[in-house]
């Protein structure tokens, strides 16, 4: 069914349930998912034929029936990226960000540098996203729906480099928080942050996943939803 040679890209579109197992491994699916997943595997030290046989297992062990939004129109996906990800952003990032800022005034004595950073990554990266909400819904998901998706190519040039971004900021992240492991003895609310921070990293990765590789080339390619 999976083959080595396909792209981790291509393997996400035809199987969404796929996703799970390159979120375990942490293989990039959606910013840098245009690689062959034998590729993405020898990068990060994997055994290619064991991901290949996890993938097949998740697609035939389960029950689940994920939407297939490749077979979708453009407007039914806006209004899946809107509801599913764009609402719940707007409430989870602020309350992120009170999270470490009071992570980091009451523990950063413990951690000055690694609190210090996560912080300041964080409130960029939160300021970022809004930003990029605000203009996807203003200026590029009106156009798509408007059926003027092929006068979009420098607005989708925009988001896809502004995704770029997002992905960068959450592979440093991952690394501050040690993979989302509290160290010994943190707090709830420490623990919380971690696990916030690791919710919000899966959410982007699908996000950008159903944006860079469904949403925008069905943009390029329609005339109308």
């Amino acid at each position: 069914m999976i083959s080595t040679k396909q792209t981790v890209k291509e393997i996400a579109i035809a199987h969404p349930l796929s996703t799970r197992v390159f979120q375990r491994h942490s293989i990039d699916f959606c910013c840098k998912g245009k690689v062959a997943l034998g590729s993405a595997c020898e990068a990060k030290g994997l055994d290619a034929d064991r991901i290949v046989r996890e993938v097949e297992a998740e697609i035939t062990d389960t029950e689940d029936s994920p939407a297939r939004w490749e077979a979708q129109t453009p407007d039914a996906l806006i209004d899946h990226i809107l509801t599913a990800y764009h609402a719940p952003l707007r409430t989870e990032l602020p309350r992120l960000q009170q999270m470490a800022d009071k992570v980091l005034a009451t523990h950063g004595d413990r951690m000055p540098e690694v609190l210090g950073e996560l912080q300041s990554v964080f409130t960029t990266l939160r300021s970022e996203l809004e930003d990029h909400m605000a203009k996807e819904e203003q200026i590029l998901f009106p156009m798509i729906q408007a059926g003027r998706g092929e006068d979009a190519d420098g607005p989708i040039a925009v988001m896809e480099h502004e995704h770029a971004s997002a992905g960068a900021a959450l592979e440093r992240i991952r690394e501050l928080t040690g993979d989302f492991q509290p160290p010994e003895g943190a707090c709830p609310t420490w623990i919380g942050l971690w696990a916030g921070l690791a919710d919000l990293e899966k959410e982007l990765h699908l996000h950008i996943h159903l944006e860079n590789n469904i949403l925008f080339p069905r943009a390029s390619e329609s005339t109308g939803a």
